[in-house]
């Protein structure tokens, strides 16, 4: 199934989770049927959806009009076969026991329509096992939002064994279309991956409390002063719930083994019934003084051992073909609210050291057992780190930098072709930004193209077009195209394009991921794609909208125009135009003047503006918890000495 072909969800389960997915849909337009087992479940959520809209609609996310078309396509049924009986998609979120699930399935099964995908919000359960309780496995996938869903960026979009990979581009497009990132687990694994990283880690946590080796209130200070992690490990513990950490614990160690046997501290605040924020008391009384985090209680040990567990996971997912780095990292940010990725985390304090904490343990617990791709990574120096055939000259690019100005320099290096982008560039850009994102010492990156005559005159169509023949394979470029120029844009780094001569189709594109671009008089912009019978394919649909508006991305690249510099800068897309015998000197001063700036903030504005590009909200929760973080910041009083010294400030982003 198409996503052109979804019209009518049917939503199972109304409540926190599936009345916020159901409003999700409803939103993006689509029919939607909410379902639960009484007419007070269904219509509580119901309720909720109304409520939530009303408050979209007065924080002027939504217009009234909007409101209220939403909900009008929200209907509530008791009444399973129904529900379903003309859904194109099902996506159930009932209460986390296989066997309550295994009978909705069956339901489902037998009464909704033969080509309509299955979906199941579960958190951990085997995405194989629930689509065995079926007669479609091959329609049935993982889509897991996060809580709340309505304001949570990420959905985990995982496949079971049986699972076609038409149904999980399906389901990707559909999380899009609700304005949420996908993330794809590629293999059937427990806890998917922000669950399999996040859990162990409040498991150890516990393991160290109970065992004497620290304190609740050490472990806190650790996570969220030292770490700077968006929530304290045992605070967060308390929010998710100690009963539904210590199910998903069981789950993971009755697949995968020993190394996730659940700490007795968690068990005995199961049996006493102390399950956290919930019921009052858990691991802080809610009651009496709630949540109290010193922030001077750190402990470097502490760090160390949740580094390395952190960093196990990730290794152990990426060994078993769960996901990739890029994925893992995305999706620990996005659904767990991590500043940073957990390889980059690793990386900054030092895997060699992780490996070597784990190792020497290794006799006590099988959960310290390292994982071969933890010991690859410290051998070669760390998870980011690229290896020697990738770190071989480029062909197709000169990489510079950083200088003592912290400015690095990516240039393309096919004048002979008007420094037109070609797959082999899209792979070696790939593997240059990579390298320079773990790079701590870049602060600012420079795009620029060689000669005189293109900064970039768009995709090598010569070079492509084989893959153009294939509707298939043209696919595979556009999505090729889209990552890549997604890393650029998501860089830590600000990034400034020196834009001199034809900056046109796909080399627009490129431009566009840039947060500044400075632009000679004589340069020349357009998205000539129609003239071709194409559409810009590697994000130009999208990002050009979000600088120029919608109405102006529609003018240049429907009318394949070609235009001036001054042009461009009128509708918002250049920052500024200079001579062309200025450009060098004035890129460079610009570039210099980021790199200058304070890179952690840096980084996190780049981060809450993105993510707040399509929900406000989520940008919004990232600020805030950015603005917390940076507050312990070395950068921050160094700004705060320099400001009041009537200084300039020297950031170390630390």
């Amino acid at each position: 199934m198409d996503i052109d072909e979804i019209d009518r969800i049917a939503v199972l389960g109304a409540g926190t989770m599936g009345h916020g997915i159901a409003e999700l849909a409803a939103m993006a337009g689509y029919d939607v049927v909410l379902r639960d087992i009484n007419e007070e479940f269904v219509q509580d959520g119901y309720d909720q959806i109304e409520w939530s809209l009303g408050k979209l609609a007065e924080q002027g996310r939504l217009t009234e009009a909007e409101a209220d078309a939403a909900i009008e396509r929200v209907e509530a049924k008791v009444d399973l076969a129904e529900a379903v009986e003309d859904a194109d998609v099902v996506i159930e979120a009932v209460p986390e026991q296989f066997d309550i699930k295994e009978e909705v399935f069956a339901e489902v099964d037998a009464n909704a329509p033969s080509e309509a995908i299955i979906a199941s919000n579960t958190s951990s359960i085997s995405i194989t096992d629930l689509s065995e309780t079926t007669d479609r496995p091959e329609q049935f996938c993982g889509m897991h939002f996060f809580n709340p869903p309505i304001r949570m960026p990420l959905v985990e979009v995982i496949a079971g064994d049986h699972t076609d990979d038409a149904i999980l581009d399906a389901i990707e497009a559909l999380a899009e279309d609700f304005g949420k990132t996908p993330v794809r687990v590629r293999k059937d694994s427990p806890g998917f991956i922000v669950n399999r990283v996040l859990v162990p880690v409040m498991n150890e946590a516990a393991w160290m409390v109970n065992d004497d080796e620290a304190t609740i209130a050490s472990v806190d200070s650790t996570t969220k002063y030292v770490m700077g992690l968006p929530m304290a490990t045992f605070e967060l513990t308390d929010v998710v719930g100690i009963d539904v950490a210590v199910d998903v614990l069981e789950y993971i160690h009755s697949v995968l083994g020993d190394a996730y046997e659940p700490a007795p501290l968690l068990e005995e605040k199961v049996e006493a019934g102390d399950l956290g924020k919930k019921t009052g008391k858990g691991f802080y009384d809610y009651e009496n003084g709630g949540v109290d985090i010193p922030s001077d209680e750190g402990d470097e040990s502490v760090q160390t051992r949740l580094l390395a567990i952190m960093a196990n996971e990730v290794a152990k997912l990426i060994d078993g073909d769960v996901a990739d780095l890029g994925d893992i990292d995305d999706a620990m940010m996005l659904g767990a609210g991590f500043p940073d990725g957990p390889s980059r985390l690793a990386d900054d304090y030092g895997v060699q050291a992780l490996y070597e904490h784990l190792a020497e343990r290794a006799e006590d617990h099988p959960r310290f057992e390292p994982a071969h791709g933890l010991k690859s990574a410290a051998e070669r120096g760390g998870f980011r780190v690229e290896d020697e055939e990738k770190a071989a000259a480029f062909e197709t690019l000169e990489v510079e930098g950083p200088d003592e100005a912290y400015v690095a320099t990516i240039t393309i290096d096919r004048e002979h072709r008007m420094n037109a982008i070609s797959e082999e560039l899209l792979d070696e850009l790939e593997v240059a930004l990579g390298r320079l994102d773990a790079d701590a010492d870049v602060r600012a990156i420079v795009l620029q193209g060689a000669g005189d005559r293109a900064f970039s005159a768009g995709a090598d169509v010569m070079s492509m077009a084989g893959s153009g023949a294939d509707p298939l394979a043209a696919v595979e470029l556009s999505r090729k195209g889209q990552r890549v120029f997604g890393k650029l844009e998501q860089a830590d780094a600000p990034v400034v394009a020196a834009i001199d001569g034809y900056c046109l189709g796909g080399g627009m594109e490129f431009a566009t991921c840039a947060d500044f671009r400075i632009a000679t008089s004589r340069s020349t912009f357009g998205q000539p794609e129609h003239d071709l019978g194409l559409l810009p394919g590697w994000g130009g649909t999208q990002r050009l909208q979000h600088i120029v508006g919608l109405g102006r991305a529609k003018e240049i690249i429907f009318t394949c125009d070609h235009y001036e510099a001054e042009t461009m800068a009128e509708y918002g897309f250049v920052n500024e135009v200079v001579d062309s015998s200025e450009l060098d000197e004035r890129v460079r001063e610009f570039a210099e003047d980021l790199a200058a700036g304070p890179p952690i903030a840096q980084r996190y504005t780049k981060r809450a503006m993105h993510a707040g590009r399509e929900d406000v909200d989520a940008g919004l929760e990232l600020e805030a918890q950015a603005f917390g973080q940076l507050f312990s910041t070395d950068d921050l009083m160094e700004g705060v000495t320099a400001f009041a010294s009537d200084e300039d400030p020297a950031f170390e982003g630390k």
